[in-house]
Formats: C-alpha cells, sequence, structure tokens
C-alpha cells in the first residue's frame, strides 16, 4: 500500500472533489491551483472573506485552504463558520512561518490542520491526502474498541473522541493511570483518516536518557558505539500515521527541545546524519500527571506544553462512572474468557459481588478492575464469581501516598524495610511502575533506580 491515497483515481468517483483556496496572494493562488490540480483535484479560488463566503454557499466542496490574514477579516472567522454551519468540511489554515499561537488558536477553533508559508509542497500534499480521505463513521460504536460504558461521562467522552479522530490537531489525554488513555488513542487513529497507516505508542518514561535521541529519531551507522547499522525512529516508523507519547510528563528536558522542533518542523535529524528527514506523524500525548503543574514547577517545557495540549480530553476516572462497571465486567470477562482459547465458559457475577464491584473505589481504574476479574475467575467455582473470589478486602481503601522520608527511611540501614514497602507497592499495581512510583511519592526513574537496586527485576 502507498503512503498516500491516490487521489488523482477520480474516474471511478461519483464527484471529483473540489477544495475552496483562500488567499489574497495571486500567485499563492495560481500555486496552490497547479500543485492541486496534478493531485487530480478541482480547485475555486478566493482573494477575500466575503468570496469565499459566497462560493461556500453555492457550492460543496471536501476542504478550504485559507491564509489567516485576508482583505476584509481573519481566516480564523472562516474557520469558526465552517465549524459551526459546515463541520463535515475540514479546513486547514495558512499561517505565518513559526506562528505557533495562531495556529494553536486556529485548531482550537476547529481547523483541520495548519501549514506554514513558504509552503512545503510535500507537507501540504499529505495534508490535503489526509484531510479529503474519509473518516469512520463517528456514529459507529463498537465494543472491540475497548471503550465500554453508557454512562453520561462516556458518552461524551465517545463523541469528543468521534470530533477528535476528524482533525488533525494534537491532543493531550489527561487521566489516571489505569483509565484507558492508550486506548482512546488508539480510538481517536483507528477512527481517523490515518487508521490504515502506523500507529506508534511510546512510554516516554521507559527510555534511558542516552538513548531517547537515537529511539525518537534514528541514528546512522557508525553515529555512536554500538550503532552497527542504521536505524529508524519512533518518528520514521509512525509515518503517515500517529505517534502516541505515553507519560509525557516523564521526558527529560533537554529532549523536549528536540521534540519541540520535530512537531513544529515536521522533520527530525537522525543522529550523525546531516540532513533532516520531512516526516508525517499526527501527535497525540498523554500523562496522568497535571502538566500545567509541571511547567509551573519547571519539569516541563511551556512551549512545548502549548504544542502538544492544543486540545486537552479528560478520561474520568472509574469510581466517577460507577454505573459502567457491570457493563464493563463482562466485557471483560469476555476478554479473559477469549485470551484463554475460548475452551472455557463466560464467567458470570453474583449480585452481592458486582454490588462490592460498583462500591470500591479502583484506585487502578479499569486495568485493576480488569485484573481483579483475571484472579476472580482463576478462583471461583461453577463459573460463577462471588464476593470472596474478588478479595476486595484486601486491597488499600485509601491511595494516600507515603513521603519520601517515610518510604527511605529504615532503622538497621539494611534497606529491607525500604525493599518491602517496594514490592508491597509493585505488587499491588500488578507491577505498573507508574502507579508504584506514584503510590510511594517516587519519580519513575528513582522506582527503576530501586528495582534495579534490589535485583527485582
Amino acid at each position: 500500500m502507498t503512503n498516500r491515497p491516490n487521489l488523482n483515481a477520480n474516474a471511478n468517483s461519483a464527484r471529483q472533489s473540489t477544495v475552496l483556496v483562500v488567499d489574497d496572494e495571486e500567485d499563492l493562488r495560481t500555486l496552490l491551483e497547479i500543485t492541486l490540480g496534478r493531485m487530480g483535484l478541482a480547485v475555486r479560488t478566493a482573494a477575500s472573506l466575503a468570496e469565499a463566503r459566497h462560493l461556500l454557499d453555492q457550492n460543496t466542496f471536501d476542504l478550504c485552504l485559507t491564509d489567516m490574514r485576508l482583505p476584509d477579516g481573519r481566516g480564523m472567522e472562516l474557520v469558526e463558520q465552517v465549524a459551526r454551519e459546515v463541520p463535515s468540511l475540514p479546513v486547514a489554515v495558512i499561517t505565518a512561518y513559526g506562528n505557533m499561537e495562531l495556529a494553536v488558536e486556529a485548531m482550537r477553533a476547529g481547523a483541520f490542520d495548519c501549514v506554514s508559508k513558504p509552503l512545503d509542497i510535500a507537507q501540504l500534499r499529505a495534508l490535503v491526502s489526509h484531510a479529503i480521505r474519509p473518516v469512520v463513521d463517528p456514529v459507529a460504536e463498537h465494543t472491540s474498541d475497548g471503550l465500554v460504558g453508557e454512562s453520561p461521562a462516556m458518552q461524551r467522552l465517545k463523541e469528543r473522541i468521534a470530533k477528535l479522530a476528524q482533525t488533525q490537531a494534537p491532543v493531550c489525554i489527561n487521566g489516571e493511570s489505569g483509565s484507558g488513555k492508550e486506548v482512546i488513542a488508539r480510538m481517536i487513529h483507528s477512527r481517523s483518516n490515518r487508521r490504515d497507516h502506523p500507529f506508534i505508542a511510546v512510554n516516554c518514561g521507559a527510555i534511558p536518557d542516552e538513548l531517547m535521541e537515537s529511539e525518537f529519531f534514528g541514528h546512522l551507522k557508525g553515529s555512536f558505539t554500538g550503532a552497527h547499522a542504521n536505524r529508524s525512529g519512533f518518528f520514521q516508523a509512525a509515518e503517515g500515521g500517529t505517534l502516541f507519547l505515553d507519560e509525557i510528563a516523564d521526558m527529560p528536558l533537554a529532549m523536549q527541545v528536540k521534540l519541540l522542533r520535530a512537531i513544529q518542523e515536521r522533520r527530525v535529524r537522525p543522529v550523525g546524519a546531516e540532513e533532516e528527514q520531512p516526516v508525517d506523524v499526527r501527535i497525540l500525548s498523554a500523562s496522568h500527571k497535571r502538566l500545567h503543574e509541571e511547567v509551573q514547577a519547571g519539569r516541563f517545557r511551556e512551549d512545548l506544553y502549548y504544542r502538544i495540549n492544543v486540545i486537552e480530553l479528560k478520561v474520568p476516572p472509574l469510581r466517577e462512572r460507577r454505573q459502567d462497571i457491570p457493563l464493563l465486567s463482562r466485557a471483560l470477562l469476555q476478554r479473559i474468557a477469549q485470551r484463554n482459547g475460548g475452551s472455557e465458559p463466560v464467567l458470570h457475577i453474583d449480585d452481592q459481588a458486582l454490588s462490592a464491584l460498583i462500591a470500591y473505589t479502583f484506585p487502578g481504574n479499569v486495568r485493576e478492575l480488569e485484573n481483579i476479574l483475571e484472579r476472580a475467575a482463576a478462583l471461583c467455582e461453577h463459573n460463577l464469581i462471588c464476593c470472596e473470589d474478588l478479595a476486595l478486602e484486601e486491597r488499600p481503601r485509601t491511595r494516600q501516598q507515603l513521603s519520601m522520608r517515610e518510604f527511605s527511611g529504615n532503622s538497621d540501614g539494611s534497606g529491607a524495610d525500604e525493599r518491602d514497602q517496594l514490592v508491597k507497592a509493585l505488587e499491588i499495581h500488578h507491577w505498573n511502575r507508574t502507579a508504584a512510583a506514584r503510590e510511594l511519592g517516587l519519580t519513575l526513574r528513582q522506582l527503576r533506580y530501586r528495582i534495579k537496586k534490589y535485583d527485582l527485576e
């Protein structure tokens, strides 16, 4: 399969795709007409906001490209009007080079994507290809998506996912550990026009600092000790698709600078290379931390924060949508049965056990519910999960964190207390290191150091 859809195959289409170009520079309009025409697209042009509005009233378009500065107004007015009156029409804005604030404002207003002057034809072609290709029907709901629930909070979340799938705007998914941030990122990707291209998920806190640049941007053979061959990075692997940066708050400041440049320029420079390579990826990110607080504390760059947090998507914790627990439990039990090869019948939960689950606080959210049910499935008899099979009374009732002094302190200096607390926190969270680190009041790197120190790998 080619990197992008073939837009020239219009002979088989019921209607040729048409693009509206809005710009007061005649030379730029001509350039766009030629470029888009070579892609097999019909083009109509307007030199002002008034002309664009007239054309939109009289015609049907598949994409609108508009400059932000027009003789009789701002392109932002057009973005807002289209988002309000024709939400199915993608609008891409043309901004001055490096005007990140304007690009962010446009995407928050509903713009599909942004492209900077002077125009990079390769980037423009990629943008047009993604914009004109239809997205998955946003009304369709499938439990295979992994996002199960009918509560008002989940309905709102699904509606936002459907809308976000129709744009290229960077989205920052904010939610507690185990709440399904990666599932949501995959849903956005699978419903978008990038769905036939790769989805690459990266845990930013799990990559050693010294390897981070190579892992993200790739390297050339011989560029450093151990580089025995050319290697592509995450950006190249996600070409045409989506790059999901999980726990982005754990990324070191030095790497944050390089990531910001890659996102803004849409180019990366492999380690050891002299020239940059263009990349076409959509950035989704996630964190269980409050990024604005990380910015205030000086641990996260403000300019990167505004670039990746164009749209914030908050994921409700399981305790705020308890009415979804029965439906979610049944779906998880089906998944557990499938994971066991489907040879065993699907298990059921009695009313008392279900009531106990609904009353439980679930500090580990959906991931914890799945672990509880998987353990209960192994312990229950006659394919029926009872309250005692859940063993909820053995779980912690609160999520109070231990202070560093409490965690590190011990009377005999042997480290036994610290090791025991570390093991306990890891077991409580089923060896989810991010959740255990938060429980202990440690950073992920501090936790990894102690795991290595006590030989708990």
